[in-house]
């Protein structure tokens, strides 16, 4: 199958390649679903149980038909190999991701495959080594210490997850665009909030009235407002996300152009926000159930020797190891990301079965991370998994919550650093307990949150 080249302006971008027919898929066992929608309703209503469903029936390659086009499941730590180390580049990113994003967060680096992800990787990772995150830090502890005090003084009943969800906007408003931020700042937050639901929304296209059209414009207010501070940005000593990526060039000197700059700060915030918001919910939730592993982690940062209300230091992020631990723990129980999907861009097989090109293939860190054959119990809280022992000899793929490859999360030591400086502030201010017997309904697509916010009770400690 021939590949079909975008009118592009970018040489580098991924050419399309269009869907096999059924014809070509029908070896592979699964299901069409129902008339029009397939597995949709299913997969929406419970996507745990209808792909471990799928794999009691089929095994772990099947095909299946959702939201509006047909693509095969690899299920498992090798599946998730194969398909994100991707040693050979047969499986692009942007083909995978575009039916969901390419509206309103276009070209970010997640959608960018090859030698093109690879040379803007290279330039974005100019904003996540030591100096830098060391003053994202210093932000970040002055913005969770007031959130979090802020909590407190409301009183003890808190529904956690609109609670953290602001809180995390609020941070990535300060570390990506600065403390300077100014009066824009409600409008930057409105606007984005307004992508990321159109990004999910049923309604794919801007119709009068709808969260598409409203992401739309949006992602309108975004080009203008990040477009007009470029050259400002550059001549600055600004140490934010955004002065650093406006200052960013690729290996042969250049600087990023406006539009890439606008693209990959869309893109960053996005990825930034949702995802840490779904994580730091899961740790609360587990940690307020799980009473003597709290008490563990206010021990292990009470033992770091800092006063009261001091700043987390940086130096100190890799005093907190049972801190990391548990957080892992709470993303192998709930993935902020549960399936990741791609496209082959050629003929490839997997376990026997033919993949032909054009294929959307989709990996599923939700099933890989409850698969009993590598984790004991597999629904139990246990952060002792992750100790050095026990992953030694664990498959490297069977941990996917970022991801993994040429595409593995370039924020992942940002995302961790901003858990470990979370869990300081407040473990060591606040007792958080939930009811007893109290566990929530999670809508698990496409980013995990609990359906009653999650409450707790916020108890300050003497």
């Amino acid at each position: 199958m021939s590949a079909v080249a975008l009118d592009n302006p970018h040489p580098l971008a991924t050419p399309f390649i269009a869907e096999p027919p059924l014809s070509a898929l029908r070896h592979i066992p699964g299901t069409e679903g129902w008339p029009l929608v397939g597995s949709t309703l299913q997969l929406l209503a419970d996507p745990k149980g209808e792909v471990e469903r799928q794999y009691a029936q089929f095994g772990p390659v099947y095909r299946s038909r959702a939201f509006g086009g047909r693509s095969v499941a690899l299920l498992g730590p090798e599946a998730n190999e194969f398909v994100l180390f991707d040693q050979a580049r047969t499986f692009s990113s942007t083909h995978g991701w575009g039916l969901i994003l390419d509206r309103l967060f276009p070209r970010g680096l997640m959608l960018l495959d090859f030698d093109e992800h690879r040379l803007h990787r290279r330039a974005l990772s100019v904003a996540f080594k030591a100096g830098p995150m060391q003053s994202y830090l210093a932000s970040l502890n002055a913005g969770i210490a007031e959130g979090v005090a802020g909590w407190r003084e409301k009183g003890e009943d808190i529904v956690f997850y609109p609670a953290i969800k602001q809180l995390t906007l609020d941070l990535a408003a300060v570390s990506f665009l600065g403390t300077g931020v100014g009066p824009d700042v409600a409008a930057v937050k409105r606007a984005f909030i307004d992508m990321v639901a159109a990004a999910v929304a049923v309604v794919r296209l801007p119709l009068p009235g709808t969260q598409m059209a409203r992401g739309v414009a949006g992602r309108a207010f975004m080009i203008d407002y990040f477009g007009n501070q470029i050259e400002a940005r550059r001549a600055s000593d600004g140490q934010d996300i955004f002065t650093q990526l406006c200052k960013a060039t690729t290996d042969d000197g250049a600087l990023l152009t406006r539009q890439e700059i606008i693209d990959h700060m869309s893109f960053l915030m996005m990825a930034a926000h949702d995802t840490l918001t779904s994580s730091l919910t899961s740790f609360v939730y587990f940690l307020s159930v799980d009473r003597d592993w709290q008490q563990k982690i206010r021990d292990e940062i009470f033992a770091l020797g800092l006063e009261k209300g001091e700043p987390l230091p940086y130096e100190k992020l890799d005093s907190l190891p049972l801190t990391e631990m548990a957080f892992k723990e709470s993303m192998r129980l709930i993935p902020p990301v549960p399936s990741l999907p791609r496209c082959a861009m050629r003929d490839t097989q997997f376990m026997g079965f033919n993949l032909p090109a054009g294929t959307r293939v989709s990996v599923n860190p939700l099933f890989t991370h409850r698969m009993p054959s590598i984790w004991i119990d597999p629904d139990r809280f246990d952060p002792t998994r992750f100790s050095d022992d026990a992953s030694r000899n664990r498959h490297r793929f069977a941990f996917v919550p970022f991801g993994g490859g040429a595409h593995m999360c370039l924020g992942l030591n940002f995302a961790y650093m901003q858990a470990k400086c979370f869990a300081y502030h407040l473990f060591s201010t606040t007792d958080v307990s939930a009811r007893p017997n109290y566990a929530p309904d999670w809508k698990l697509w496409p980013i995990p949150q609990p359906r009653d916010g999650l409450r707790v009770k916020f108890k300050p400690i003497a």
